[in-house]
């Protein structure tokens, strides 16, 4: 399929002029119509649209949400989706799981992409089927077909027709030994998805990666977009050799003092459930702590109005990293 005969589904009204790095994975496109997000968006049983969009948007805020659960535009004559499913930028395929009884995500697929320096990954979930053929290791371009959206999951209350949809996420990848941290720390629970379980990405909201392709066009940086986070906490790790710092070396400032003294941790900034957006080099005189995590400062209002990462609590009169928090940070760093 060529680029341009798929360009439609990208941005209502945007046109093709110039290829942007993302497409929308189906054909809905009423994300960008006026008051269409009820017409896109899913949200869970008895719950509101918003449910189904990113963030701290279950549970009374309470829940994490890490992708868009788009709504079916087309059904076949039992009732059932009928949309094709297809890959959000060009990319390769890195993991496929067929069997929908190993994951409450059901049938799905994770594709690898390259956009403007950054390692990043696409999830399409609750997949009716694959497209024949679909594997580990082939490339695909934005457009490409991949499957058809169903309604997939091994969660006790299914997904009904009237709910069928896409669970869509953009997500970078954070710890190389993922398998080795979930054995550490929760013993005995099945990893069946090894190095791609779900535990082991970051999700992206994707309405401020769209909606800046649609606003600044060839302007677009997409690391950019993500160093504009609102920071939730700021905390010093004795740690030097981890694979954010490899993957995501664009998100690494500089600090003339711990050049010529030497590495001996990092200052990292991490957002509402953990994305670490800005990490500061720091010298051996610089760490406050000899503690392997210190919590340096805590952003209340933003812990007030996104509470689902679970990261900081209140502890007295300060704050103090949760056990969740202490965990991630071990995954963060293995």
């Amino acid at each position: 399929m060529r680029l341009h005969r798929w360009c439609g589904a990208l941005l209502a009204g945007a046109g093709c002029l110039q290829a942007q790095p993302f497409y929308l994975p189906t054909a809905n496109r009423d994300i960008f119509q006026p008051g269409g997000e009820t017409r896109y968006f899913v949200g869970t049983t008895g719950r509101p649209w918003t449910s189904g969009t990113f963030g701290c948007v279950r549970s009374e805020g309470w829940q994490l949400h890490e992708g868009w659960d788009i709504r079916a535009v087309g059904r076949d004559r039992q009732g059932e989706p009928a949309d094709e499913i297809r890959a959000t930028a060009d990319g390769v395929v890195r993991y496929v799981n067929d069997r929908p009884s190993l994951s409450n995500y059901g049938r799905f697929v994770i594709l690898e992409h390259r956009v403007h320096g950054l390692e990043v990954y696409s999830i399409y979930a609750h997949l009716a089927r694959f497209r024949p053929g679909l594997a580990v290791g082939q490339k695909v371009r934005a457009g490409e077909p991949l499957g058809r959206m169903g309604r997939t999951s091994n969660t006790t209350e299914g997904i009904a027709k009237e709910r069928a949809h896409l669970h869509f996420e953009l997500g970078l990848r954070i710890s190389d030994r993922y398998a080795a941290w979930q054995r550490k720390h929760f013993p005995g629970q099945r990893n069946d998805h090894g190095e791609f379980n779900g535990r082991n990405f970051l999700g992206l909201d994707p309405l401020p990666i769209f909606r800046a392709q649609q606003q600044q066009g060839g302007r677009f940086d997409l690391v950019r977009v993500l160093q504009n986070q609102t920071p939730l906490c700021r905390v010093q790790v004795r740690a030097t050799r981890f694979a954010w710092l490899r993957r995501y070396p664009q998100f690494v400032v500089d600090n003339p003092r711990a050049r010529p003294e030497g590495v001996a941790g990092y200052e990292i900034s991490l957002n509402y459930h953990g994305l670490p957006f800005k990490l500061v080099p720091l010298s051996a005189a610089e760490l406050k702590s000899r503690a392997r995590y210190h919590l340096l400062e805590v952003n209340a209002a933003e812990q007030q109005a996104r509470p689902c990462g679970k990261l900081v609590t209140r502890s007295g009169n300060g704050w103090r990293l949760t056990a969740t928090g202490e965990r991630f940070l071990d995954l963060l760093t293995e």
